[in-house]
C-alpha cells in the first residue's frame, strides 16, 4: 500500500514541476488546457466499475449466505429422521434438542446476526446433542449418520453467521461514496449555461440511480438485515415439520424449550 502511496504522489508531483517547466512553450504552441470536462469521462468510468465491482462482491457474500441456511435446514431435517433409529433412551432427547435447536436459530440467532454476530442460545442444544451422543456410544448403528448430519449443519451455521458480517469494508464503502459525490459535482460544473431543464434532469436521473445502487450494495452486504435479507423460509419449514412430528409421537408437553429455543423445565 505504501508503495502505491509513493508512486502516485511521485507521479503527481513530476506531471506538476514538468508544468511548471513547460508552461512558457505549452503556451506558445497554444496546446489546449484540460478542462473540467475532461475529467469527467475517466471519473465516470471510475464510480460505476468500483460500483459494479463492490456490487457483484455483496450480492456473492449474500448468495453464499442463503445457501447455508437452506443447507442448515436440510442437515437439520435429516437429524431429526435419523434420530428415529437410535436408541429409545436417546432418541426423544436428540429430537428435542433438534426441535430447540431450529427454534433458537429461528428466534434467538437471526436477530443477532442483523448486527453481524451469532447466538448462544443455538449453541446449548448443540452441547446437549453431543452429550445424548456420547451416552449412546458409538456401537448404535445411527452413530455415525447423526455425527455426519451434525458436522455438515455446524459447517453450515458457521458460514451463515460469517456472512452476517459485511464483507465490504467500511473504508471501501466511504471511498464509492466519496467517488459518488465528485463526480456528480463535476457532472454539475459541466452543465450548459441555457436550457439547462432537460440536463439537469438528466443529472438528477444519474444522481438517483447512482445512489440506488449504492444503497443497493450495503444492503446486499448484510444478508440478515435491511430489506433484502435473507428469509426464515427454510428454517421455518424445517421446524414446523418437525415439531408436528415431535408432538405426534411425544406430545406437547414434552420439549424442554418454549417457542423460541429458550430452557425450560420440562
Amino acid at each position: 500500500m505504501v508503495v502505491t502511496i509513493v508512486v502516485v504522489l511521485l507521479a503527481l508531483m513530476l506531471g506538476l514541476i514538468g508544468h511548471w517547466l513547460l508552461r512558457g512553450r505549452l503556451e506558445a504552441e497554444e496546446t489546449p488546457s484540460l478542462t473540467v470536462r475532461d475529467f469527467v469521462l475517466p471519473l465516470q468510468t471510475l464510480t460505476v466499475f468500483v460500483l459494479a465491482f463492490v456490487l457483484v462482491t455483496a450480492s456473492t457474500s449474500q448468495g453464499k449466505a442463503d445457501d447455508a441456511v437452506r443447507r442448515e435446514a436440510g442437515a437439520v431435517d435429516h437429524m431429526f429422521e435419523v434420530a428415529e433409529f437410535a436408541p429409545a433412551a436417546q432418541r426423544l432427547r436428540i429430537q428435542a434438542d433438534v426441535v430447540c435447536y431450529t427454534r433458537a436459530v429461528r428466534a434467538g440467532e437471526w436477530k443477532a446476526m442483523s448486527q453481524g454476530h451469532g447466538s448462544g442460545r443455538p449453541s446449548h442444544w448443540t452441547t446437549d446433542f453431543r452429550a445424548a451422543l456420547k451416552r449412546m456410544g458409538t456401537g448404535d448403528s445411527s452413530f455415525g449418520l447423526l455425527i455426519a448430519a451434525d458436522k455438515e449443519r455446524s459447517q453450515a451455521r458457521q458460514t451463515r453467521i460469517a456472512e452476517s458480517t459485511p464483507t465490504i469494508p467500511g473504508a471501501v464503502y466511504w471511498l464509492m461514496l466519496t467517488a459518488l459525490a465528485c463526480l456528480v459535482v463535476t457532472l454539475a460544473l459541466c452543465l450548459p449555461r441555457r436550457n439547462t431543464a432537460l440536463v439537469t434532469a438528466g443529472l438528477v436521473t444519474i444522481t438517483a440511480l447512482l445512489t440506488s445502487v449504492l444503497l443497493v450494495i450495503r444492503d446486499v452486504d448484510r444478508p440478515f438485515s435491511g430489506v433484502i435479507e435473507v428469509p426464515t423460509t427454510a428454517i421455518d419449514t424445517v421446524e414446523e415439520d418437525i415439531t408436528e412430528d415431535f408432538v405426534a409421537a411425544y406430545g406437547r408437553g414434552r420439549l424442554p424449550c418454549d417457542d423460541d429455543g429458550r430452557p425450560q423445565s420440562v
